[in-house]
């Protein structure tokens, strides 16, 4: 499993993000950006794989949210700062790229500069960290472009608190220090009103491409660390007796006194070592103390951002380095630190590998036999944070702590005026109390050998505690407390003789008799086991827990039966090559993040049943996996139970409207037209974008189209649904939606927004609505299709309402997503060309044989009047919705004249194949809602796209 090297907590967050430099050597660890720009989109690097991975996964929330706050004391110009980070924007692409997925390979795609990005300014007569918090912890949506968001708490006139929150994939530690001193450059030439002027940075999509096309000469690395993590396995941390979910986070903070720092210095100095590896060589000796584990593991950060050229490279360029060190032979801590600081030289050296590549060669050598990761902790130096300062202000940096850990524990040594020593930890990783008393060794450690480095670390503070659980065997415990037992247990037995299994700390230790024999001198006899067998490893489930069905001689459990049970093993065996038996480990068999993600995904949509890919990775087994999906489906059919209403009684308002898609440009506008017309609106968003919605009328219901359960919920609870929301990219996504939406459905009328794609080639020109759809049909075409075949053939039945299919082309209104599909979209090809002045070729009159080409437009005020026009009066079949067609020659030039550009236009015999669209579609039975109003013509409204920088929301 990928981790990532900046744990999050009131201490580390931010700090840790900093640690991006280079320890030692000369040579790089990645190319530098090439100068040449390459046409989007471009592949992730690994880095931002991981993150985009564990978004899949359902592990994204907050987790990798990087607040950076400041408080600023003196005249804040708000406008200012807002061209300012309009400003860091544009010169930064990664800072609006969005990501999105073709087959099993994802990609980034930079969007179109923002006109001015949003400042939103909140009034706050106290420190304001409530609403700062619940700003940080907002979620980022990364298929649509994760720009960065902006809170100022105005706490005073000349007293504010500045909030940009960014997504990591998209920035790192190094990129803070960019981002701060960028933004107060922009800033001071804002407030000046005059031009700034900087060289152009490079951009991190040219970083992901040159990584990628280097990673085949990376073999010789990956096979130093494959030999080097060879055996290696993850630290047994004490954990709780009662694992909490989540990923929430204590950290513990030391002071030192201030003499500790100096020594430990003068310790490195001593031994040709930085005041890290002094730090990370303590590190070790505490983790060492606490379990009495000698082969360790802790990953610290690396980096490739190395070399002129990257140097204001804002983007992801963290590496993980995992150092294993051999603790055996009682070493004094010079010795100590020589051997770590020996370990990571030698990491340095292949430090151009990144760790997601470590992890894919080591496949289930990247995890415990537990499937415990194998880089559960991590080492960091800590120093002053990064803090925005802007001309004619009071810097101070303000912590914004998201209590949540991506590393099971951490150890940090803050290096400043306020010496200090921080542990970390996942409470549902350590015990609370062992997390405390390691809080209170490790500064009482760093004390200890800065006084006397010749200390060996049998004679340092913080002596082994055996890890036993307080509700454990006396058996169990016994065992626990011998030094030669790194591991036991003592299962209680519902019936038959009481057994204790042991591992051995090493070879050669005492045999199965004489820990027996032990335990008989040392406890009552009934507590005495019939019999201790030794184990190479204790079996233990992903949260830790004895996996009690796996030790030898534990009765035989029967295989789950039933269709969810079928299913996943039928999974399993595609995706992994083998068919698997129950308790086989989906990591064993070969099983990593992304193939977890595409059988999470096969059974969603085979079984309609909310599943993610971390659930996969959490459960592990065929068995554990279907005893989940059988849950899940005992709580919805509960929910289906309880769900209808008692006879007379409503749920919502009468006469109430299901809207999904509410926050895309055509939602937005079907939306705003119910509010007109006083109807009672249930809008389906996701948590994150609720507040786009929000508005007289609406209530805004959580979900998305992943969300199976909670589509059909909203269905059953409105009386009529409009269905607008697609993913464009995911047609198998988009059909389990409708398939899942139209089971629900069981009363009112039903309208679907849908494409004017779903014809796919018709031979004649002019298309009439209800023509037959024509091969080849893109796979968005024929998603659109599948999911109005889905829809009609249920409409009229069983109580259902009448249905509308509304076919809608190019859409065009003043809306930021409309706005993007006119840049970047079926247009984009005209836009960018015009925009840049460059020469326009279009095809002309008998271009292949065919007398036209251009683009068919619907404006989204007219497409909204028509959708909702359908709800009174279902059109029962499927009708166009189009306001016009537009010949490219001459949406070309009205692009060229509004841009301010010049670009010569000629017309040719060829036809690019993104502008091969030659039909004109019919739009009769919806003519009336179409009619034209003022202001709808194409040109208009092509104006205010360009120009004006409203955007439509509901409501308002």
């Amino acid at each position: 499993m990928a981790t990532d090297m900046t744990p999050s907590s009131a201490a580390l967050q931010e700090e840790l993000l900093r640690r991006a430099r280079a320890r030692a050597g000369s040579r790089p660890a990645a190319p530098a950006p090439s100068a040449v720009r390459e046409p989007s989109p471009a592949p992730l690097s690994h880095a931002q794989r991981r993150m985009w991975l564990m978004d899949r996964l359902g592990q994204g929330g907050s987790l990798y949210s990087v607040p950076f706050a400041t408080r600023l004391r003196g005249p804040l110009d708000i406008d200012a700062l807002t061209a300012a980070l309009t400003g860091l924007v544009r010169r930064h692409h990664i800072l609006r790229t969005r990501y999105g997925q073709r087959g099993d390979e994802a990609y980034q795609e930079v969007l179109a500069a923002p006109d001015a990005m949003d400042v939103v300014v909140v009034e706050s007569d106290d420190d304001g960290m409530r609403v700062l918090n619940q700003e940080a912890r907002r979620p980022f949506d990364l298929s649509a472009g994760p720009l960065p968001r902006a809170l100022v708490v105005r706490h005073g006139p000349q007293d504010h608190t500045v909030l940009l929150t960014f997504h990591h994939i998209a920035i790192d530690g190094g990129s803070l220090e960019t981002v701060a001193d960028e933004l107060s450059q922009l800033y001071a030439a804002a407030v000046d009103e005059r031009p700034h002027t900087q060289p152009e940075p490079p951009q991190y999509a040219d970083f992901a491409r040159r990584e990628h096309a280097a990673a085949k000469r990376l073999g010789e690395g990956l096979d130093h660390w494959v030999r080097r993590l060879a055996g290696a396995t993850p630290v047994r941390l004490p954990r709780p007796a009662h694992t909490p979910g989540g990923r929430a986070a204590v950290a513990r903070t030391t002071a030192l006194d201030a003499h500790v720092l100096p020594a430990l210095r003068e310790i490195g100095r001593q031994h040709r070592a930085t005041l890290f590896t002094v730090s990370l060589a303590a590190s070790f000796a505490a983790l060492h103390r606490m379990t009495g584990e000698e082969d360790l593991v802790i990953g610290c950060a690396g980096t490739h951002r190395e070399g002129a050229a990257m140097r204001n490279l804002v983007g992801l360029c963290v590496n993980t380095l995992p150092i294993r060190v051999n603790l055996s032979g009682d070493p004094d801590f010079g010795t100590l630190v020589e051997r770590v600081r020996d370990a990571l030289l030698e990491a340095q050296q292949h430090r151009e590998v990144p760790f997601d590549l470590i992890l894919e060669r080591l496949g289930a050598g990247a995890r415990g036999a537990d499937g415990t990761a194998l880089v559960r902790v991590s080492a960091d130096v800590l120093r002053e944070p990064t803090a925005l300062r802007l001309p004619g202000t009071v810097a101070e940096p303000v912590d914004i702590g998201l209590d949540e850990a991506k590393f099971d524990l951490s150890f940090g040594l803050v290096d400043s005026d306020s010496p200090a020593c921080i542990v970390q930890f996942g409470q549902s990783a350590l015990d609370s109390a062992a997390g405390d008393r390691l809080a209170d060794d490790f500064g009482a450690l760093l004390s200890a050998v800065a006084a006397d480095p010749g200390l060996t670390l049998s004679r340092l503070g913080g002596a082994h505690r055996a890890i036993v659980a307080d509700d454990c065997h006396p058996a169990e415990a016994r065992l626990r407390a011998d030094s030669r037992i790194a591991d036991a247990a003592v299962p209680v037995p519902a019936a038959g003789p009481l057994i204790a299994y042991a591992v051995l700390r090493e070879t050669g230790g005492p045999s199965p008799a004489q820990l027996r024999s032990d335990l008989r001198a040392a406890l009552p006899r009934e507590s005495v086991p019939a019999a201790v067998t030794l184990l190479d490893a204790m079996p233990r489930t992903a949260d830790g827990s004895l996996d009690a069905a796996r030790l030898p001689g534990a009765a035989a459990v029967p295989a789950p039966q039933g269709p969810r049970a079928h299913a996943v093993t039928a999974a399993f065996a595609d995706l992994l090559g083998r068919v698997p038996a129950p308790d086989d480990d989906f990591f064993v068999l070969g099983g990593h993040s992304l193939v977890a993600v595409q059988l999470a995904e096969r059974l969603r949509t085979g079984l309609t049943l909310p599943v993610t890919g971390l659930d996969v990775m959490q459960c592990r087994t065929p068995r554990a996996l279907a005893a989940l999906l059988d849950e899940r489906e005992s709580e919805r059919a509960a929910v289906v139970a309880t769900a209808a209403p008692a006879a007379g009684k409503r749920r919502v308002r009468e006469g109430t409207v299901l809207v999904t898609g509410g926050t895309g440009g055509v939602g937005a506008f079907v939306l705003r037209e119910l509010a007109a017309q006083g109807r009672p609106v249930l809008a389906l968003a996701r948590p994150e974008s609720a507040h786009l919605v929000a508005g007289d009328g609406v209530e805004v219901v959580e979900g998305d189209l992943n969300d199976l359960d909670g589509l059909r919920a909203a269905v059953e609870s409105a009386d009529a649904v409009i269905h607008a929301a697609c993913t464009f990219t995911r047609p198998e996504v988009d059909v389990a939606a409708m398939e899942a939406m139209v089971a629900a459905w069981s009363r009112g009328p039903f309208v679907f927004v849908s494409s004017v794609d779903a014809y796919g080639k018709p031979a004649d020109r002019q298309v009439v609505e209800d023509a037959a759809s024509q091969q080849p049909l893109s796979a968005y075409g024929q998603a659109k299709l599948d999911c109005e075949q889905l829809l009609l053939r249920a409409a009229g039945t069983e109580g259902r309402g009448g249905a509308s299919v509304v076919r809608s082309p190019i859409v065009w209104g003043p809306h930021d997503r409309l706005r993007d599909q006119l840049r970047w979209g079926a247009t984009g090809m005209l836009y960018q060309a015009a925009q840049a002045g460059d020469p326009i070729q279009v095809p002309g009159p008998g271009a292949e044989g065919h007398d036209w080409h251009g683009a068919p437009w619907v404006h989204a005020s007219a497409l909204a009047r028509a959708v909702t026009a359908c709800l009174d009066t279902p059109v029962h079949g499927t009708a166009n919705a189009v306001s016009g067609h537009v010949a490219w020659e001459d949406l070309a030039a009205e692009l060229g004249r509004l841009l301010g550009t010049d670009s010569e236009i000629s017309l040719v015999d060829r036809v690019h194949p993104d502008l091969d669209h030659r039909w004109h579609y019919r739009a009769d039975r919806l003519a009336t809602s179409l009619a034209e109003l003022p202001g709808e013509d194409w040109r208009s409204v092509l104006a205010a796209m360009i120009e004006g920088p409203g955007q439509v929301r509901a409501g308002r």
